[in-house]
Formats: structure tokens, sequence, C-alpha cells
């Protein structure tokens, strides 16, 4: 059985640093340029994001980051950051267990929407949150600063 357990509160202090660094391996198959992991995600929380892992025999083999939003267009957002399931253990439920999870805590703290940004090229996670209910309501433009 899949369990989802936080690794944050909700503003974004580690609460479980053991299941952090458990972490990193997974969040890496998606993230692989996090630099130094520790010190990004104390960043990354101290912005208001959350994570939860999935663990699977005490196994870490997914991880979501998160937050919430207030967007004039959608209202209260549960925005995902991150949606990672181990490449290993993809197709065996691990994703849809974080996808509940997230929308638990959006509807826990009346959020109006659950949304995230996939890469063009993610054809299989797209399949995914089809399936999950998801919509493409729009695109979502961005130019490089740097």
């Amino acid at each position: 059985m899949i369990e989802v357990v936080p690794v944050t509160d909700a503003q974004g202090r580690i609460t479980e640093p053991g299941l952090l660094a458990r972490a990193e391996p997974v969040h890496r198959q998606l993230r692989p340029k996090l630099g130094e992991y520790s010190q990004r995600m104390a960043e990354v929380f101290s912005s208001g994001a959350e994570m939860a892992v999935a663990l699977f025999n005490e196994e870490v083999v997914g991880i979501t980051v998160y937050r919430i939003i207030e967007k004039t267009f959608s209202g209260r957002e549960l925005y995902c950051d991150d949606l990672v399931t181990d490449e290993t253990r993809r197709s065996t439920g691990v994703g849809h267990a974080l996808m509940r999870y997230m929308e638990k805590v959006g509807a826990e703290r009346g959020c109006d929407v659950l949304a995230l940004d996939s890469g063009c090229q993610r054809q299989q996670a797209h399949k995914f949150y089809f399936r999950e209910g998801m919509v493409i309501p729009s695109f979502h433009f961005t130019k490089s600063l740097k």
C-alpha cells in the first residue's frame, strides 16, 4: 500500500529531514540540476512551497512539491511545482496517490483548483494528467531573464 507523508508543514518548515534526504534521488529524476539539494529545497520551502513523499514499504517512490497561491483568474490555487514517480514504479498508483493527497490538501485549505505545468515533450505524463481529470485551460508563456 502506498502511503503519502508530508515532509514539511503548512509553513514550509522541514518536519521530516530524513525523508527529505531519501527523496533526493527520485526528485532528481525530474530535476537533475537542483544543485546542493538540501540548501535548494530549503530556499524553495522558504518561498511557500511544501513537500510530501509517497512511500511503499518505507521506500520513497514518489514526491510532490506544491504551494497555495492566490490568483486573480483562478482564485485560490494549489499549484504543483513537481510531481515525480520513481521511473521503476510508474503505472503502479504512486502518481494517483500523490494527486489524491494534493486534492485533499487543496480541499482542506479552501482551494478552487489544482494546477500544474508539464513540459510539452512529456506526452506520457500528459496522458496521466488527462486520466486524472485535468484539462488544459491555457498556454503558459515564459521569457528568460538571465
